[in-house]
Protein backbone atom coordinates (compact mmCIF):
# COMPACT_ATOMS: atom_id res chain seq x y z
CA UNK A 1 0.00 0.00 0.00
CA UNK A 2 2.73 2.37 0.79
CA UNK A 3 4.65 1.52 -2.27
CA UNK A 4 1.63 2.05 -4.46
CA UNK A 5 1.18 5.49 -2.96
CA UNK A 6 4.82 6.39 -3.32
CA UNK A 7 4.74 5.36 -6.98
CA UNK A 8 2.09 7.85 -8.06
CA UNK A 9 3.79 10.60 -6.06
CA UNK A 10 6.99 9.97 -7.91
CA UNK A 11 5.17 10.06 -11.19
CA UNK A 12 3.43 13.26 -10.24
CA UNK A 13 6.69 14.96 -9.30
CA UNK A 14 8.25 13.89 -12.54
CA UNK A 15 5.31 15.16 -14.50
CA UNK A 16 5.52 18.45 -12.63
CA UNK A 17 9.19 18.71 -13.32
CA UNK A 18 8.57 17.86 -16.98
CA UNK A 19 5.75 20.44 -17.19
CA UNK A 20 7.83 23.33 -15.78
CA UNK A 21 9.31 25.46 -18.63
CA UNK A 22 12.85 25.80 -19.04
CA UNK A 23 14.28 29.15 -18.11
CA UNK A 24 15.64 31.05 -21.07
CA UNK A 25 19.16 32.03 -21.23
CA UNK A 26 20.50 35.53 -20.56
CA UNK A 27 20.84 36.66 -24.20
CA UNK A 28 17.34 35.54 -24.89
CA UNK A 29 16.14 37.50 -21.95
CA UNK A 30 18.06 40.54 -23.13
CA UNK A 31 16.71 40.21 -26.63
CA UNK A 32 13.22 39.78 -25.29
CA UNK A 33 13.65 42.79 -23.06
CA UNK A 34 14.99 44.84 -25.95
CA UNK A 35 12.12 43.72 -28.12
CA UNK A 36 9.64 44.63 -25.42
CA UNK A 37 11.27 48.01 -24.93
CA UNK A 38 11.33 48.57 -28.67
CA UNK A 39 7.70 47.57 -29.00
CA UNK A 40 6.84 49.86 -26.06
CA UNK A 41 8.83 52.71 -27.56
CA UNK A 42 7.27 52.22 -30.96
CA UNK A 43 3.84 52.03 -29.35
CA UNK A 44 4.51 55.17 -27.35
CA UNK A 45 5.91 56.87 -30.46
CA UNK A 46 2.85 55.84 -32.45
CA UNK A 47 0.51 57.03 -29.78
CA UNK A 48 2.39 60.28 -29.42
CA UNK A 49 2.39 60.74 -33.18
CA UNK A 50 -1.29 59.92 -33.30
CA UNK A 51 -1.95 62.38 -30.51
CA UNK A 52 0.07 65.07 -32.20
CA UNK A 53 -1.60 64.37 -35.53
CA UNK A 54 -5.02 64.64 -33.88
CA UNK A 55 -3.99 67.88 -32.15
CA UNK A 56 -2.60 69.19 -35.42
CA UNK A 57 -5.77 68.17 -37.21
CA UNK A 58 -7.88 69.97 -34.61
CA UNK A 59 -5.62 72.99 -34.85
CA UNK A 60 -5.84 72.96 -38.62
CA UNK A 61 -9.61 72.58 -38.41
CA UNK A 62 -9.89 75.55 -36.03
CA UNK A 63 -7.57 77.64 -38.15
CA UNK A 64 -9.50 76.64 -41.26
CA UNK A 65 -12.76 77.66 -39.58
CA UNK A 66 -11.13 80.92 -38.47
CA UNK A 67 -9.85 81.39 -41.99
CA UNK A 68 -13.31 80.74 -43.42
CA UNK A 69 -14.82 83.22 -40.95
CA UNK A 70 -12.13 85.74 -41.75
CA UNK A 71 -12.64 85.10 -45.44
CA UNK A 72 -16.40 85.68 -45.13
CA UNK A 73 -15.76 88.86 -43.14
CA UNK A 74 -13.27 89.90 -45.76
CA UNK A 75 -15.79 89.22 -48.49
CA UNK A 76 -18.44 91.20 -46.62
CA UNK A 77 -16.01 94.04 -46.04
CA UNK A 78 -14.96 93.90 -49.69
CA UNK A 79 -18.62 94.00 -50.76
CA UNK A 80 -19.31 96.94 -48.46
CA UNK A 81 -16.16 98.59 -49.74
CA UNK A 82 -17.35 98.08 -53.33
CA UNK A 83 -20.78 99.48 -52.50
CA UNK A 84 -19.26 102.44 -50.71
CA UNK A 85 -16.86 102.90 -53.59
CA UNK A 86 -19.78 102.88 -56.03
CA UNK A 87 -21.69 105.37 -53.87
CA UNK A 88 -18.60 107.51 -53.57
CA UNK A 89 -18.13 107.40 -57.34
CA UNK A 90 -21.78 108.33 -57.84
CA UNK A 91 -21.44 111.19 -55.37
CA UNK A 92 -18.26 112.33 -57.04
CA UNK A 93 -20.00 112.27 -60.43
CA UNK A 94 -22.97 114.22 -59.02
CA UNK A 95 -20.66 116.69 -57.33
CA UNK A 96 -18.76 117.15 -60.57
CA UNK A 97 -22.02 117.74 -62.40
CA UNK A 98 -23.17 120.20 -59.76
CA UNK A 99 -19.80 121.88 -59.86
CA UNK A 100 -20.05 122.14 -63.64
CA UNK A 101 -23.58 123.53 -63.39
CA UNK A 102 -22.49 125.93 -60.68
CA UNK A 103 -19.64 127.13 -62.84
CA UNK A 104 -21.96 127.53 -65.81
CA UNK A 105 -24.46 129.45 -63.68
CA UNK A 106 -21.70 131.57 -62.25
CA UNK A 107 -20.43 132.35 -65.73
CA UNK A 108 -23.97 133.10 -66.91
CA UNK A 109 -24.60 135.36 -63.92
CA UNK A 110 -21.30 137.09 -64.45
CA UNK A 111 -22.11 137.56 -68.13
CA UNK A 112 -25.58 138.83 -67.25
CA UNK A 113 -24.15 141.18 -64.67
CA UNK A 114 -21.67 142.55 -67.15
CA UNK A 115 -24.42 142.97 -69.72
CA UNK A 116 -26.62 144.72 -67.18
CA UNK A 117 -23.78 147.01 -66.20
CA UNK A 118 -22.84 147.73 -69.78
CA UNK A 119 -26.42 147.99 -71.05
CA UNK A 120 -27.95 150.04 -68.24
CA UNK A 121 -28.89 152.89 -70.55
CA UNK A 122 -30.24 150.48 -73.13
CA UNK A 123 -32.40 148.76 -70.50
CA UNK A 124 -33.77 152.08 -69.22
CA UNK A 125 -34.65 153.21 -72.73
CA UNK A 126 -36.34 149.86 -73.39
CA UNK A 127 -38.50 150.35 -70.29
CA UNK A 128 -39.31 153.91 -71.36
CA UNK A 129 -40.28 152.67 -74.81
CA UNK A 130 -42.65 150.08 -73.29
CA UNK A 131 -44.23 152.74 -71.08
CA UNK A 132 -44.76 155.01 -74.08
CA UNK A 133 -46.34 152.13 -76.00
CA UNK A 134 -48.72 151.53 -73.07
CA UNK A 135 -49.60 155.24 -72.93
CA UNK A 136 -50.25 155.32 -76.69
CA UNK A 137 -52.47 152.24 -76.49
CA UNK A 138 -54.47 153.68 -73.60
CA UNK A 139 -55.05 156.89 -75.51
CA UNK A 140 -55.77 155.51 -78.98
CA UNK A 141 -57.57 152.25 -78.17
CA UNK A 142 -59.21 152.67 -74.76
CA UNK A 143 -59.27 156.45 -74.43
CA UNK A 144 -58.18 156.22 -70.79
CA UNK A 145 -56.52 159.46 -69.81
CA UNK A 146 -55.33 158.63 -66.29
CA UNK A 147 -53.41 155.41 -67.12
CA UNK A 148 -51.72 157.13 -70.05
CA UNK A 149 -50.72 160.07 -67.87
CA UNK A 150 -49.37 157.71 -65.20
CA UNK A 151 -47.32 155.81 -67.81
CA UNK A 152 -45.79 159.05 -69.13
CA UNK A 153 -44.92 160.24 -65.62
CA UNK A 154 -43.27 156.90 -64.85
CA UNK A 155 -41.25 157.11 -68.06
CA UNK A 156 -40.08 160.60 -67.12
CA UNK A 157 -39.00 159.40 -63.67
CA UNK A 158 -36.99 156.56 -65.26
CA UNK A 159 -35.17 159.03 -67.53
CA UNK A 160 -34.02 161.07 -64.53
CA UNK A 161 -31.10 158.63 -64.14
CA UNK A 162 -29.67 159.59 -67.54
CA UNK A 163 -28.04 162.87 -68.48
CA UNK A 164 -27.21 162.37 -72.14
CA UNK A 165 -28.38 164.82 -74.80
CA UNK A 166 -30.76 162.30 -76.37
CA UNK A 167 -32.27 161.48 -72.98
CA UNK A 168 -32.81 165.18 -72.24
CA UNK A 169 -34.51 165.66 -75.61
CA UNK A 170 -36.74 162.66 -74.93
CA UNK A 171 -37.66 164.03 -71.50
CA UNK A 172 -38.67 167.33 -73.11
CA UNK A 173 -41.00 165.51 -75.50
CA UNK A 174 -42.51 163.49 -72.63
CA UNK A 175 -42.99 166.64 -70.52
CA UNK A 176 -44.81 168.28 -73.45
CA UNK A 177 -47.15 165.29 -73.76
CA UNK A 178 -47.80 165.29 -70.00
CA UNK A 179 -48.72 168.97 -70.11
CA UNK A 180 -51.09 168.38 -73.03
CA UNK A 181 -52.84 165.58 -71.16
CA UNK A 182 -53.14 167.62 -67.97
CA UNK A 183 -54.78 170.48 -69.88
CA UNK A 184 -57.55 168.25 -71.22
CA UNK A 185 -60.97 168.39 -69.49
CA UNK A 186 -61.63 165.55 -67.12
CA UNK A 187 -64.68 163.39 -67.91
CA UNK A 188 -66.31 161.77 -64.92
CA UNK A 189 -67.13 158.46 -66.56
CA UNK A 190 -67.89 156.82 -63.24
CA UNK A 191 -70.26 159.58 -62.16
CA UNK A 192 -72.17 159.52 -65.45
CA UNK A 193 -72.44 155.74 -65.28
CA UNK A 194 -73.79 155.92 -61.71
CA UNK A 195 -76.41 158.48 -62.73
CA UNK A 196 -77.58 156.23 -65.56
CA UNK A 197 -77.74 153.32 -63.12
CA UNK A 198 -79.90 155.36 -60.73
CA UNK A 199 -82.24 156.27 -63.59
CA UNK A 200 -82.58 152.60 -64.49
CA UNK A 201 -83.41 151.72 -60.88
CA UNK A 202 -86.03 154.53 -60.59
CA UNK A 203 -87.79 153.63 -63.85
CA UNK A 204 -90.32 151.44 -62.05
CA UNK A 205 -91.18 154.35 -59.73
CA UNK A 206 -92.10 156.83 -62.50
CA UNK A 207 -95.90 157.46 -62.57
CA UNK A 208 -97.69 157.12 -65.91
CA UNK A 209 -100.04 159.80 -67.25
CA UNK A 210 -102.74 157.20 -67.83
CA UNK A 211 -102.68 156.35 -64.13
CA UNK A 212 -103.24 159.97 -62.99
CA UNK A 213 -106.73 161.10 -61.86
CA UNK A 214 -107.91 164.69 -61.48
CA UNK A 215 -108.17 165.91 -57.92
CA UNK A 216 -111.69 166.80 -56.86
CA UNK A 217 -112.61 169.51 -54.38
CA UNK A 218 -113.38 168.08 -51.01
CA UNK A 219 -116.41 169.46 -49.21
CA UNK A 220 -115.48 172.11 -46.67
CA UNK A 221 -116.35 171.50 -43.09
CA UNK A 222 -118.92 173.82 -41.58
CA UNK A 223 -118.50 175.51 -38.30
CA UNK A 224 -120.21 174.10 -35.24
CA UNK A 225 -122.55 177.06 -34.84
CA UNK A 226 -124.08 176.75 -38.39
CA UNK A 227 -127.57 175.37 -38.55
CA UNK A 228 -128.48 172.07 -40.15
CA UNK A 229 -130.26 173.64 -43.14
CA UNK A 230 -127.24 175.57 -44.27
CA UNK A 231 -125.05 172.50 -43.73
CA UNK A 232 -127.36 170.40 -45.92
CA UNK A 233 -127.39 173.09 -48.67
CA UNK A 234 -123.62 173.23 -48.68
CA UNK A 235 -123.33 169.46 -49.08
CA UNK A 236 -125.82 169.47 -52.00
CA UNK A 237 -123.91 172.27 -53.71
CA UNK A 238 -120.60 170.41 -53.35
CA UNK A 239 -122.14 167.26 -54.82
CA UNK A 240 -123.44 169.23 -57.80
CA UNK A 241 -119.97 170.73 -58.42
CA UNK A 242 -118.28 167.34 -58.29
CA UNK A 243 -120.63 165.85 -60.85
CA UNK A 244 -118.78 167.65 -63.68
CA UNK A 245 -114.97 167.90 -63.71
CA UNK A 246 -113.08 170.12 -66.13
CA UNK A 247 -109.35 169.56 -66.75
CA UNK A 248 -106.99 171.37 -69.13
CA UNK A 249 -104.65 169.18 -71.13
CA UNK A 250 -101.56 170.98 -72.54
CA UNK A 251 -100.51 168.05 -74.74
CA UNK A 252 -102.21 165.36 -76.77
CA UNK A 253 -103.84 162.75 -74.64
CA UNK A 254 -101.52 159.73 -74.38
CA UNK A 255 -102.99 156.38 -75.32
CA UNK A 256 -104.22 154.17 -72.56
CA UNK A 257 -101.82 151.30 -71.92
CA UNK A 258 -102.67 147.83 -70.79
CA UNK A 259 -100.74 146.42 -67.80
CA UNK A 260 -98.56 144.25 -70.02
CA UNK A 261 -97.86 147.24 -72.31
CA UNK A 262 -96.92 149.29 -69.27
CA UNK A 263 -94.44 146.62 -68.26
CA UNK A 264 -92.84 146.56 -71.72
CA UNK A 265 -92.71 150.37 -71.79
CA UNK A 266 -90.70 150.47 -68.58
CA UNK A 267 -88.45 147.62 -69.74
CA UNK A 268 -87.77 149.35 -73.08
CA UNK A 269 -86.92 152.52 -71.20
CA UNK A 270 -84.44 150.54 -69.06
CA UNK A 271 -82.91 149.03 -72.19
CA UNK A 272 -82.47 152.50 -73.71
CA UNK A 273 -80.70 153.75 -70.59
CA UNK A 274 -78.59 150.59 -70.47
CA UNK A 275 -77.63 151.05 -74.13
CA UNK A 276 -76.62 154.64 -73.35
CA UNK A 277 -74.40 153.35 -70.56
CA UNK A 278 -72.75 150.86 -72.91
CA UNK A 279 -72.22 153.61 -75.48
CA UNK A 280 -70.64 155.69 -72.72
CA UNK A 281 -68.13 152.95 -71.97
CA UNK A 282 -67.46 152.52 -75.71
CA UNK A 283 -67.13 156.30 -76.13
CA UNK A 284 -69.76 156.25 -78.88
CA UNK A 285 -71.14 159.75 -78.45
CA UNK A 286 -73.69 159.55 -81.30
CA UNK A 287 -75.36 156.41 -79.95
CA UNK A 288 -75.11 157.78 -76.41
CA UNK A 289 -77.00 160.98 -77.27
CA UNK A 290 -79.57 159.13 -79.42
CA UNK A 291 -80.44 156.72 -76.60
CA UNK A 292 -80.77 159.54 -74.06
CA UNK A 293 -83.00 161.59 -76.41
CA UNK A 294 -85.24 158.60 -77.05
CA UNK A 295 -85.52 157.90 -73.30
CA UNK A 296 -86.34 161.57 -72.66
CA UNK A 297 -89.04 161.52 -75.38
CA UNK A 298 -90.67 158.41 -73.91
CA UNK A 299 -90.75 159.97 -70.43
CA UNK A 300 -92.35 163.16 -71.78
CA UNK A 301 -94.99 161.22 -73.74
CA UNK A 302 -96.04 158.54 -71.27
CA UNK A 303 -95.19 159.70 -67.74
CA UNK A 304 -96.69 162.35 -65.48
CA UNK A 305 -94.60 165.52 -65.73
CA UNK A 306 -96.21 167.08 -62.66
CA UNK A 307 -94.58 164.56 -60.35
CA UNK A 308 -91.30 165.50 -58.76
CA UNK A 309 -89.55 162.19 -59.57
CA UNK A 310 -90.37 162.65 -63.28
CA UNK A 311 -89.04 166.22 -63.43
CA UNK A 312 -85.84 165.09 -61.66
CA UNK A 313 -85.37 162.25 -64.16
CA UNK A 314 -85.83 164.65 -67.12
CA UNK A 315 -83.37 167.14 -65.60
CA UNK A 316 -80.82 164.34 -65.12
CA UNK A 317 -81.27 163.19 -68.73
CA UNK A 318 -80.78 166.72 -70.02
CA UNK A 319 -77.65 167.14 -67.91
CA UNK A 320 -76.25 163.85 -69.19
CA UNK A 321 -77.04 164.79 -72.80
CA UNK A 322 -75.13 168.05 -72.43
CA UNK A 323 -71.96 166.26 -71.29
CA UNK A 324 -69.26 165.49 -73.83
CA UNK A 325 -68.01 161.94 -73.44
CA UNK A 326 -65.47 162.13 -76.27
CA UNK A 327 -62.52 164.50 -76.30
CA UNK A 328 -59.70 164.84 -78.78
CA UNK A 329 -56.81 162.99 -77.19
CA UNK A 330 -53.21 163.86 -78.12
CA UNK A 331 -50.94 161.47 -79.96
CA UNK A 332 -47.62 160.39 -78.42
CA UNK A 333 -46.34 158.64 -81.54
CA UNK A 334 -43.68 161.29 -82.07
CA UNK A 335 -42.28 160.76 -78.58
CA UNK A 336 -42.42 157.00 -79.11
CA UNK A 337 -40.41 157.40 -82.32
CA UNK A 338 -37.73 159.38 -80.47
CA UNK A 339 -37.46 156.62 -77.87
CA UNK A 340 -37.19 153.92 -80.55
CA UNK A 341 -34.47 155.86 -82.37
CA UNK A 342 -32.51 156.39 -79.15
CA UNK A 343 -32.81 152.68 -78.30
CA UNK A 344 -31.57 151.66 -81.75
CA UNK A 345 -28.57 154.00 -81.40
CA UNK A 346 -27.64 152.48 -78.03
CA UNK A 347 -27.98 148.93 -79.39
CA UNK A 348 -25.65 149.68 -82.27
CA UNK A 349 -23.09 151.28 -79.97
CA UNK A 350 -23.18 148.32 -77.57
CA UNK A 351 -22.88 145.81 -80.42
CA UNK A 352 -19.82 147.66 -81.72
CA UNK A 353 -18.25 147.55 -78.25
CA UNK A 354 -18.95 143.80 -77.94
CA UNK A 355 -17.43 143.07 -81.33
CA UNK A 356 -14.36 145.12 -80.43
CA UNK A 357 -13.96 143.25 -77.13
CA UNK A 358 -14.25 139.89 -78.88
CA UNK A 359 -11.64 140.92 -81.44
CA UNK A 360 -9.23 142.01 -78.71
CA UNK A 361 -9.83 138.78 -76.83
CA UNK A 362 -9.12 136.65 -79.91
CA UNK A 363 -5.95 138.57 -80.62
CA UNK A 364 -4.83 138.13 -77.03
CA UNK A 365 -5.37 134.40 -77.23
Amino acid sequence: MTEQQQLPDAQTSQAAIASQPRRPSLPARLALLIAIVAIAFISWQWLDTRHRFTALEQTLTQRLEQFNGSNQQSLALAKNADERSSEANGRIIRLEQQLTESRDQQEALQTLYLELVNNHDERVIAEVEQLLIIANQQLQLAGNLKPALLALQTADSRLQQMDSASAIQLRKAIARDIQRLQELPQIDMVGISLKLENLIENTDKLPLVSERHPQGTMPTTTQAEENQFRKLAQEIWNDLKNMIRLERVDRPEPPLLAPDQTFFLRENLKLRLLAARISLLQRDEASYRADLQQAEQWIKNHFDLRENITTVALATLKQLSDNNIVIQLPDVSETLGLASTYKLTLERANNSERNLDRTNLERGQ
